[in-house]
């Protein structure tokens, strides 16, 4: 029976450790992908220019980042089963909200996205002003929510953050904890703190950099687990 706990436990974690370092090698991929289409724009019009002249690369950024969504579900199942012995319900706490934030992402954000493309290619094509202005109009209901940074930023910040207090206290090891504390701090800060200070957004690109590295630690480290006898 142990042998075979054993043997369950380190498939998951290979699993969680793979899926972890798909996870991080797809975020960079997207990043690169975000170069290529340059800055993004301000308004509401030069968006939709933006995304029509850029449609391949922001379809590749969508189908990457679904994909990303799918990708946490077995790192965060991983995470939880390494940790609850320590720390069952902050770790269960921490994983759900990183669950909570792939339901919103997959519910929300992306079929968001996918309609602002699909605007951005009927804005080109459109022939006279009433449909670029209805079109506009179309893409701002969907860029006015301020929600968006919530979910995605805050909710994946407040799951690394729980996460890396319980991993202060083993297995994963203090490096993993201590990034994890940071990323989620840095995160909650960049998603709550522009609603005070306008500049503190800028904030977002220091939790991209940190989570992603965070996902890399943990994947490297789920995968050293997966290779080690694990005792139920």
């Amino acid at each position: 029976m142990g042998n075979s706990t054993d043997l369950n436990k380190s498939g998951l974690y290979r699993a969680g450790g793979v899926s972890a370092l798909v996870l991080g090698i797809s975020y960079i991929i997207i990043t690169v992908l975000y170069v290529i289409g340059g800055a993004l724009p301000g308004g509401v019009e030069e968006w939709l220019r933006h995304l029509a002249g850029h449609t391949d690369e922001w379809w590749s950024i969508l189908g990457l980042s679904v994909l990303t969504d799918v990708l946490f579900l077995p790192v965060g199942w991983s995470i939880y089963t390494a940790l609850k012995e320590l720390d069952k319900n902050a770790a269960f706490a921490g994983v759900s909200f990183l669950v909570l934030f792939v339901v919103l992402d997959m519910a929300v954000t992306w079929p968001n996205y996918a309609a602002l493309i699909d605007l951005g290619r009927k804005y080109a094509a459109a022939v006279d002003d009433s449909q670029r202005l209805a079109l506009v109009a179309a893409a701002t209901e969907v860029l006015s929510s301020k929600l968006f940074g919530i979910y995605t930023i805050l909710m994946p910040s407040l799951g690394i953050l729980i996460i890396g207090t319980v991993m202060l206290k083993g297995i994963f090891g203090k490096a993993a904890g201590f990034l994890g504390i940071v990323t989620g701090i840095i995160g909650i800060v960049s998603a709550v703190g522009p609603f005070f200070v306008s500049f503190l957004g800028m904030a977002v690109v220091i939790t991209s950099v940190l989570t992603l590295t965070w996902l890399l630690l943990v994947g490297c480290k789920l995968i050293q687990l997966s290779r080690r006898k694990i005792y139920s």
